[in-house]
């Protein structure tokens, strides 16, 4: 009805029905396959039966840091409270010590005034830890002791408060922090590009202060066999991203569709949309770069597994120039439409284009081998014309015209193809 009444177009309806389509049904139960990057971009994989645990103990403010908040809490709430029970004991026992306790002895100044009990002791402890100075205990010059006691709480008080502050600092302005504000969609997908199959997903970024030299970097993870029988589970393989740059450096300015190529050397390079499903890939996307406002680094991860792979659809587009600006809907940010591909991997495609005319194979794929340039010249790496008939680059007849003799004649092989004069 709404696309009928021109509120929605048809190819985004027709859209949604297919996402839908494709979706699983959460209420079926199914096999969940593992992943390493979840969506999130939290790595999902677990330690166990780690030995060596006091490791983390020698880098106590990187353990502090990777806690998380509650637990982070938990250790600073009660390093204070120990810390302030401990010197509130010290100070009880100067107090006990120089008889400032007994009812007697209040008339002689005391090591510190208004300390009658231990709970006493306790106040005056939080007051000198976190300088609050209410006025009503001090410390007296009839005691030393106590006064390399006050100097000694002072510093550590300092301590624990410089490292809490340096660790909710660092989990505040964690990489990943800045990460939650950029979305990558939902899906991948795998369309024809430039008359090659591509693999493309969408990265755009929320929010208005840009990302200083942002790069993308993309992973396949995929379980392989070597010619030696062993079973490497977790084999990365990187993928190179098309930028006419030769770098993986993006502007991030708007929501752009990063791109690969399924060609030759790529790990993709043998997908098709039928062994798409049952292929054990999963490609790991990493995008990092610098804050603009802060200068701190920042890193964004997410992957994409086989059921999150779609075959023969491609990205709308969601930025449109209104009233001299572009503007961009990120209402459109993840629909796709389907466009007309085959079904056939780019390995499939290129071993069809590689067929001639007729039906014969041609030896040697086309482009490759020396074929003639000129008169009487050669040249590698030419393609050959239409229609033209596979034979050597050398003239038969010149070879049974070599004349005999005690040296062998040794006879060459069709490396190429020769076109027609």
């Amino acid at each position: 009805m709404l696309a009928r009444k021109g509120a929605l177009p048809d190819g985004f309806l027709l859209t949604r029905l297919a996402e839908e389509r494709d979706r699983p049904n959460r209420n079926l139960p199914r096999c969940q396959r593992a992943r390493f990057i979840t969506k999130t971009g939290s790595c999902n994989v677990a330690h166990k039966n780690i030995r060596e645990q006091g490791r983390f103990l020698q880098d106590v403010f990187t353990t502090m840091v990777d806690l998380k908040w509650q637990h982070s809490l938990l250790i600073f709430t009660s390093a204070f409270l120990c810390s302030w029970m401990l010197f509130a004991m010290v100070w009880w026992l100067l107090a006990f010590a120089h008889g400032d306790l007994e009812p007697r002895r209040r008339a002689v100044v005391p090591c510190v005034t208004a300390i009658n009990s231990f709970t006493s002791a306790f106040l005056f402890s939080i007051e000198v830890q976190v300088t609050i100075g209410f006025g009503g205990r001090m410390v007296t010059e009839e005691c030393p002791a106590a006064i390399v006691v006050l100097i000694v709480q002072n510093i550590l008080g300092l301590i624990i408060n410089a490292v809490m502050l340096g660790c909710v600092f660092m989990k505040t302005a964690q990489a990943n922090r800045r990460a939650e504000t950029l979305i990558f969609s939902r899906h991948a997908v795998v369309a024809p590009r430039n008359g090659r199959p591509t693999f493309m997903f969408r990265v755009g970024d929320l929010r208005k202060s840009m990302i200083i030299s942002a790069t993308v970097q993309l992973q396949v993870i995929r379980r392989t066999v070597t010619s030696e029988g062993e079973v490497i589970p977790v084999s990365q393989l990187d993928i190179q991203v098309e930028n006419p740059l030769r770098s993986n450096g993006i502007f991030l300015v708007s929501p752009l569709i990063i791109s690969h190529t399924l060609e030759r050397g790529s790990p993709l390079y043998d997908l098709s949309a039928h062994t798409l499903a049952a292929a054990d890939i999963e490609v790991i996307v990493i995008l990092e770069g610098v804050v603009e406002t802060t200068g701190i680094s920042m890193q964004a991860r997410t992957s994409y597994t086989p059921e999150e792979i779609l075959w023969g659809r491609r990205f709308v587009s969601v930025v449109s120039e209104e009233e001299g600006r572009y503007c961009v809907d990120y209402s459109k940010f993840g629909n796709t439409l389907p466009v007309r591909m085959s079904s056939l991997s780019a390995k499939e495609l290129d071993q069809t284009r590689g067929v001639r005319e007729g039906g014969a194979a041609d030896p040697q794929p086309q482009g490759w081998g020396p074929v003639r340039a000129g008169r009487g010249g050669f040249r590698r790496g030419g393609r050959a014309s239409e229609g033209a008939a596979s034979r050597p680059w050398y003239d038969p007849d010149d070879e049974e015209a070599e004349p005999s003799g005690p040296e062998k004649a040794v006879r060459l092989e069709v490396i190429g193809c020769r076109t027609r004069d």
